[in-house]
């Protein structure tokens, strides 16, 4: 039961709009341009508001791409979960692809906007990557138990690159993503997944 002025349980928490607002922001202005009023504008709430939950813009921008990575991190690790042997590795990476157009904001700020901006958001970008080539490397093996350790970890690597220059390609709507389209670009991002993957794309 909910008292008048009392949010539902199911709404984000103050915290929560403080990183969807600050997101917003990074998404579509260099972060170091951003401030701590600017954010509590678009959060409506106070600028001491944002600083009780947070110590400086830096700490949001963080947590907000911490909690990116850690929600791209359980998709892919659903995705392999879900694989069966000799299924299409490619249809994963573009599966990621859609969900982080899904997540357009966050993901420009974690491929793009927050790119060099401090050593705390490289160091998460970083684990991130580490994070995410294990995933892969576990999906390629469960695809195809044959394929070395070695050769899982060069094919994880092809693949994560490709993911992460085909989600700043999408992000930015860049001169090739625009040119091809989003069906035909996502088309040749699996396209490009399954020559990479090569005997771990199917059995």
């Amino acid at each position: 039961m909910t008292t008048s002025g009392t949010r539902a349980a199911h709404r984000p928490s103050r915290r929560q709009w403080v990183i969807e607002a600050a997101t917003e922001l990074f998404a579509t202005q260099p972060p170091d341009e951003v401030t701590v009023a600017d954010i509590a504008a678009r959060a409506e709430m106070t600028s001491a508001a944002v600083y009780y939950h947070f110590s400086s813009k830096d700490q949001v921008l963080a947590e907000g791409m911490r909690v990116f990575a850690a929600a791209l991190r359980e998709q892919l690790h659903a995705l392999t979960e879900a694989h069966t042997s000799g299924s299409d590795i490619a249809s994963a990476v573009t599966t990621l692809l859609a969900w982080l157009g899904e997540h357009r904001s966050a993901a420009t700020v974690f491929f793009v906007t927050s790119a060099g901006m401090s050593q705390e958001a490289e160091a998460l970008r970083q684990e991130s990557r580490t994070e995410l080539l294990a995933e892969l490397v576990r999906l390629i093996r469960k695809a195809d138990a044959s394929v070395s350790d070695a050769e899982a970890a060069v094919i994880g690597l092809g693949l994560l690159a490709l993911l992460e220059t085909a989600a700043i390609s999408q992000v930015r709507g860049d001169d090739v993503y625009r040119s091809l389209g989003h069906r035909s670009f996502v088309r040749e991002v699996g396209g490009l997944a399954e020559r990479i993957a090569g005997p771990a794309a199917a059995e």
